[in-house]
């Protein structure tokens, strides 16, 4: 069963949210929030990306940067650009995108939900990336950054956002990427006790993004524990940040692939072993849109191409083996390309579907890339599916957009 509680949120001013918050700290490089941030002493890269602090080029995995992390989160909570309410709230925190909104609770989850596999992940992590956060939490002592989970859904938390979201907002704005941003606190104690009951109910969460975060989080909190020796249980470190959606509420959306060479073959030869294993339809210079599972877009040679996988190439009865990703990079990028591993090829780069076909149609054009292959985007409940199963999606397989905001609340691993 999900365990989550409320907690006493640090958060900013209302009239300086919009100054303080920023995109995520591994959505841009250190140049670019470099940039992002001049200008601006509150800006939350400041404590995220610290690097910006130093000479351009200064290691971000220097002892020196986690340092000031840690300095610059003290000074914003000293300049009262960020105070922690006195009381445990949750919040409720809704994006909006191309005239969709999602709505999601801000708790603090159980690090042992985590330990233990009830909160499921769907993605490998790398140790380097986890111990970069590590050191980040510990050295800062909270969760500056919250994770993104799902939910299956709940018909009584369904009916508490509607409720809690007729109130006002603490803030609403619009970020520079033209994404809405709407937090609500929720102080009713009935409400508060309500939340914390339902997710008691849910059996699973599901990490949505954010795996390395949250494998830094339960470990560090796992860690503060052993080295604990009055440990009760009850401490905040127990607990770290996430930001949970009902899975109805998530949009999944496609992350395409671009490649450098056709591994020897003419664009002909490629396509005739395309043939083996997909229908193929020449769709001409318009660009077109994979239109359902099992469907693919080729764009080569100034034309697109629908590819639809042939009965034999998929199997729908495994949650892997029914996933694009798998169908492809089985079938084409491995049989006929020679692309083994998607983490480390060179040959390969992959372009999240925020970006847009015409980002695909842009790279191959330009001669970077000689082939560039859309696919349909995975579902929530393929998610599910493979978490629940234990399986590990391939890499790259989910992008999820809008980000969270960061800097909108902040969890301390002490009251």
């Amino acid at each position: 069963m999900a365990k989550v509680k409320p907690f006493k949120g640090v958060r900013p001013p209302k009239e300086m949210v919009e100054e303080v918050v920023s995109r995520p700290y591994d959505v841009l490089n250190s140049e670019e929030a470099r940039k992002e941030a001049e200008g601006n002493l509150k800006s939350l890269y400041h404590i995220i990306k610290p690097e910006i602090d130093f000479e351009p080029g200064t290691d971000e995995h220097d002892p020196k940067v986690y340092d000031k992390a840690a300095q610059n989160f003290a000074k914003f909570q000293k300049e009262g650009w960020l105070v922690q309410d006195p009381e445990e709230k949750y919040y409720i925190y809704a994006q909006t995108m191309d005239g969709r909104t999602q709505y999601g609770f801000v708790v603090a989850a159980w690090v042992d939900d985590y330990m233990e596999g009830r909160i499921k992940k769907h993605e490998l992590t790398r140790r380097d990336k986890e111990e970069d956060r590590m050191k980040h939490v510990r050295v800062n002592n909270a969760n500056i950054e919250p994770v993104f989970f799902a939910f299956p859904d709940n018909e009584a938390l369904e009916n508490i956002i509607k409720e809690v979201i007729k109130g006002e907002p603490e803030y609403d704005f619009v970020a520079p990427d033209g994404f809405g941003h709407t937090f609500w606190v929720i102080s009713d104690k009935a409400l508060i006790d309500q939340i914390t009951e339902e997710f008691a109910k849910i059996p699973n969460m599901y990490i949505a993004d954010g795996h390395h975060r949250s494998a830094a989080a339960a470990l560090v909190g796992a860690e503060k524990k052993n080295n604990n020796a009055d440990h009760k249980g009850d401490e905040e470190y127990n607990y770290f940040m996430a930001v949970a959606f009902p899975a109805s509420h998530l949009k999944i959306i496609d992350y395409n692939r671009v490649v450098r060479d056709l591994n020897g073959l003419t664009p002909e030869e490629f396509l005739k072993k395309v043939e083996e294993n997909f229908i193929v339809e020449d769709k001409g210079t318009e660009i077109y849109t994979p239109a359902a599972l099992h469907n693919f877009s080729l764009y080569l040679d100034g034309r697109w191409y629908s590819l639809t996988a042939k009965p034999g190439t998929y199997d729908d009865k495994d949650p892997i083996g029914v996933l694009d990703v798998t169908v492809s990079s089985d079938k084409i990028l491995r049989d006929i390309l020679g692309i083994t591993d998607l983490r480390s090829d060179k040959r390969i780069d992959f372009v999240g579907g925020i970006r847009g076909l015409g980002e695909l149609k842009r790279r191959v054009d330009s001669g970077e890339m000689k082939m560039a292959l859309a696919l349909y985007p995975v579902t929530m409940d393929q998610l599910m599916n493979i978490a629940d199963s234990g399986n590990i999606m391939p890499p790259k397989t989910t992008w999820f957009e809008p980000k969270l905001r960061s800097g909108l609340v902040i969890h301390k691993l002490e009251d």
